[in-house]
């Protein structure tokens, strides 16, 4: 095979290997040789959904080899080769086979949606060989056959990112058993949400008489099948057609093999939205007065109007959504039911109305049927709504990824199982995020394991927006979907290393995968869709919005330099999965970037530099609309027109042009200097430590617009500086250093002073030098510069205790990989920690003394019946229990607002060191299932910033700051 698509195609590459086992029996299976393909059979009896797919494979061979296969109904009378495929008590010659004992169907036969793919030796009179692809079930033999395509080198992603198929002439298969096992998750989908992108470009390219109907339908459910899902809420907003509006949509559903339910405020998949006022008008009351949707006020309205929807879907297979929720994802309106109990008891009526409805239209024994406790219903369950033991219970998350409660040991029990609404993209309070892919795997990884351990195991629901730009989050979630134990907290991103060697070829996988990962921790220091005036400084810590910027800046030349390697047939798929995600957040947060230094630079009086930073902001604004013009008109010939838009309508909060401030030229100048750390002037000093060996900035900008010409100088011959002067029109930013090879040890003033326009600025630095020696014996952490800074993962010490422990998630937070107490199901420690309760040390050497502030940074996990707990102690000192926030609330500026907008909660406490020296800050578990990112002590004078401080000195897992922390922010 051609040298890009070779390796994806290996079998242990495969999504398929989660559940699944390979073997090598005997040559491989040419399903094209010599310019001909070999013919699919498939029993004209068997299930639509496997007809349908066969067809797919069909058309798959073509688009590899260029050569179209037969599509048999009836065995041949003479054939060299074969595809067998079919679905175990559907097909009477694979059944065959099984009875002579020579289709291996251990495993598969009688499991959900299991199934063998295998070479066979003259399976049927006059066939020679043939490659079998065998299905416990309907969805089973759809999935073998979906395998196959993949194995050959057809992407699920062919169709709606643009994956180029290369061509082979001789395209073969391993001989096999292939076996898909049954999934970790029975029901595995996706809800179509906030589908105002969708729909402007279904009604352009795909249905200009409809706002998504059947043929943009047609294309989900095969993206559904190809990534192994089975499930599907369809869009249901205003600006889209309700799913039963065209009768082919559930007709398709059912023929495709997709199960299709409806979200918490559709209720027996009707859709209020579009279809309530309708019925009301249909079905006025006596008095003339149209009826509401409030069962204490309309139950006999309502109900009727819930049979009519199960009686037409009866004989699909649907999933029944119950309970009661107001219209237009609205919250439930009880007019005559007005305190927390009365409503539980009108939920239960409801409940107990449907199931009749349910019993009389569809059958008693329906399933799935299931209840959605999402935001004002938790409340009503949690009070004693009474939900029948065969219906599923949907557990939902805060809508930012964080599971909001897990299901009790009884609530494990039933017999109806649990599930989960997770959000990948959201629409509502505090922040929206419908653009792009911003929930970091590893985060989407530990969330998912949490649950299952919980047992939530029956149905996997993910709100996904649009679909497009959720493509490589989707795909990892349905990787775990089906083998949730495939991969450690350590694989996450060999995940992505195999999705992007699937997508675009072997060679450039594990950059990818890099670029990736890298990705989504400058989105989980703030997703872009979060980005605001004000939130990262530009005064302190080298500059901290300017050392992320200069960190996008390195991840987009990284994207582009593969990009310019791949073959231009790569360049679409490259652009929509990589390219323009990494490069649209990057814009977005350059444009605020600039706005803050302009807001900056207006404060501090600068003339035409304050234009020059509105110039940029401007300018990063326009580069971000012809990027996504790109998208929409350029990108697979404008494929995607109107699909792919930052800024739908009525988003809350969604950032947009940032406002910037101008200044009148005046023919003027002049001279200011603002040190690091400083607005204005230099009353804070610039600290330097042997340690750290860090570099400081000052900026020397012009108050006019004529030319100013400056110098610098320093009063010590070992501060080093980046210029010695110039003339400036704008402004330049000067950087200081300290050459630690001649500087004594000690601890030093040190002046730098710069001049121009009749004015003289005195800029005074602090240099702390312990020397080499002392920098080698260090031991742990070093204090310097007013603070100790620590990644939780590089603890010096990790201790197991009862059963419990912590282990590193690596991709997880702001840091590159936190730190998480397991397993989830673990109870809380809340007593005799030392000996009890799992550890991590940290060695610390503190050259203060005093009690100072502790921050530690945990990832905002909720447990709504339960506590989020951790506990601090240094040394032997009594130990501190730091509470975190274990309620989704749900309101803007809150605790729990302010903690998803930042993606970490900050749990402060003190520490007191009586002396000097090396000491240990210990972390211990409380709560399980925490994660600890970061932690800060300071030590005195830390400025107050978005993000912790960057890591101190540590001679194992940090020797060298200055490097590691990329201090190269922009120089404007």
């Amino acid at each position: 095979m051609a040298a890009v698509g070779v390796a994806p195609l290996l079998p242990g590459m495969l999504p398929a290997a989660a559940h699944a086992a390979a073997s090598s029996d005997g040559p491989g299976f040419p399903l094209v040789q010599d310019g001909t393909a070999a013919a699919v059979f498939v029993d004209a009896a068997d299930d639509p959904a496997v007809i349908r797919a066969a067809g797919d494979l069909q058309a798959d061979v073509e688009r590899v080899s260029g050569v179209r296969p037969l599509l048999l109904h009836a065995l041949p009378e003479r054939a060299a080769g074969l595809v067998l495929v079919g679905t175990l008590g559907s097909s009477p010659v694979i059944d065959r086979l099984v009875a002579q004992g020579r289709l291996d169907v251990s495993r598969v036969r009688g499991r959900w949606e299991a199934s063998v793919t295998q070479v066979v030796d003259r399976p049927a009179p006059g066939v020679d060989r043939a490659l079998v692809i065998a299905g416990s079930d309907r969805r089973g033999t759809v999935y073998g056959v979906y395998d196959t395509s993949e194995r050959i080198g057809v992407s699920p992603w062919y169709w709606w990112a643009d994956v180029p198929v290369e061509h082979e002439d001789t395209v073969t298969v391993p001989a096999g058993p292939f076996k898909r096992y049954e999934p970790s998750v029975r029901y595995r989908g996706v809800f179509i949400n906030d589908e105002q992108n969708m729909t402007t470009w279904s009604h352009r390219t795909q249905e200009p008489d409809k706002n998504i109907g059947p043929e943009t339908y047609k294309r989900v459910f095969e993206l559904l099948l190809r990534l192994k899902a089975n499930y599907l809420w369809p869009a249901m907003h205003p600006y889209s057609d309700f799913f039963n509006k065209y009768r082919e949509n559930p007709e398709l559903a059912d023929r495709y093999g997709i199960v299709v339910g409806s979200s918490h405020p559709e209720a027996l998949l009707r859709n209020g939205v579009h279809e309530w006022d309708p019925w009301a008008q249909e079905h006025p009351n006596a008095d003339g007065s149209l009826p509401v949707y409030d069962y204490t006020v309309n139950p006999g309205v309502i109900s009727d109007y819930w049979r009519a929807r199960a009686r037409e879907n009866a004989a699909y297979e649907s999933s029944w959504t119950l309970g009661m929720r107001g219209l237009h994802d609205t919250a439930l309106e009880t007019k005559y039911a007005t305190t927390i109990p009365e409503k539980v008891v009108v939920m239960n009526n409801i409940i107990a109305d449907q199931r009749r409805i349910l019993t009389e239209e569809v059958g008693a024994a329906v399933e799935p049927q299931i209840f959605i406790p999402y935001k004002e219903v938790l409340d009503l369950y949690n009070a004693g709504v009474q939900v029948p033991d065969d219906v599923t219970l949907i557990w939902p998350d805060d809508n930012h990824g964080n599971m909001r409660q897990l299901p009790t040991e009884g609530e494990r029990a039933r017999s109806g199982g649990n599930g989960i609404y997770y959000h990948l993209s959201y629409w509502g309070r505090p922040r929206s995020y419908l653009w792009l892919d911003t929930t970091q795997l590893a985060k989407v990884w530990q969330e998912l394991r949490r649950v299952h351990e919980h047992g939530v195991d029956r149905m996997w629901i993910f709100n996904v927006g649009d679909l497009k730009s959720i493509e490589n989050g989707l795909s990892f979630c349905m990787d775990m979907a089906w083998d949730v134990d495939r991969r450690g907290a350590d694989k996450i991103e060999d995940f992505m290393a195999e999705w992007a060697g699937r997508q675009f070829g072997h060679r450039h996988r594990r950059e990818i995968a890099a670029i990736r990962t890298e990705y989504y921790r400058l989105a989980a220091e703030r997703r872009p869709e979060f980005i605001d005036r004000d939130v990262f400084s530009v005064i302190h810590h080298g500059d901290e919005g300017g050392r992320r910027m200069a960190a996008y800046d390195r991840l987009v030349e990284r994207a582009q330099a593969v990009g310019a390697q791949l073959p231009e047939t790569y360049r679409d798929a490259f652009y929509e999965l990589v390219e323009y995600p990494v490069h649209g957040a990057y814009l977005m947060n350059l444009k605020y970037y600039w706005a803050d230094r302009n807001a900056l630079a207006a404060r501090q009086g600068r003339g035409a530099g304050t234009n020059r930073f509105a110039d940029l902001a401007l300018a990063a604004h326009t580069d971000e609309q012809a990027l996504t013009a790109r998208y929409n008109t350029e990108v697979a010939g404008g494929k995607w027109d109107g699909f792919i838009n930052p800024y739908p309508l009525q988003i809350p909060k969604a950032p947009g042009r940032p406002s910037v401030t101008r200044v009148t030229r005046q023919e003027t100048s002049g001279l200011g200097v603002a040190a690091e750390g400083n607005e204005t002037g230099a009353d804070r000093p610039l600290s330097f430590s042997s340690y750290t060996r860090d570099r400081r900035f000052l900026d020397v900008f012009n108050t006019g617009f004529l030319p100013v010409t400056w110098a610098a100088e320093a009063n010590r011959p070992w501060v080093r500086l980046s210029s010695a002067g110039g003339t400036i029109s704008e402004q330049v930013r000067l950087w200081v250093e300290i050459d630690w090879d001649r500087v004594p040890e000690g601890t030093y003033d040190a002046t730098v002073t710069v001049s121009g326009a009749d004015r003289r600025v005195e800029v005074p630095l602090r240099v702390v030098n312990d020397g080499e020696r002392a920098r080698r014996r260090a031991r742990g952490f070093v204090e310097a510069g007013g603070y100790v800074s620590i990644d939780a993962r590089h603890a010096d010490r990790k201790v197991a205790r009862g059963g419990c422990r912590w282990r590193t998630v690596r991709g997880l937070g702001r840091r590159g990989g936190a730190m998480e107490a397991v397993p989830s199901t673990a109870a809380p420690i809340t007593e005799h920690f030392a000996t009890g309760a799992p550890e991590l040390s940290y060695r610390v050497r503190f050259t203060s003394t005093g009690t100072f502030p502790v921050t530690v940074f945990r990832l905002p996990s909720l447990d709504e019946r339960g506590h989020r707990r951790l506990a601090l102690a240094l040394d032997d000192h009594p130990v501190t229990v730091l509470s975190g926030q274990a309620v989704a609330t749900g309101n803007r500026g809150d605790a729990w607002a302010r903690n998803v907008e930042e993606g970490i909660e900050k749990l402060t406490a003190t520490v007191t060191v009586d002396t000097p020296g090396e000491h240990v800050v210990r972390l211990f578990m409380v709560d399980p299932a925490i994660a600890v990112d970061q932690l800060v002590i300071d030590t005195g004078g830390l400025p107050a910033t978005y993000l912790a401080p960057p890591e101190s000195y540590h001679p194992v897992f940090n020797p060298d700051p200055a490097t590691a922390t990329g201090l190269d922010a922009p120089d404007q």
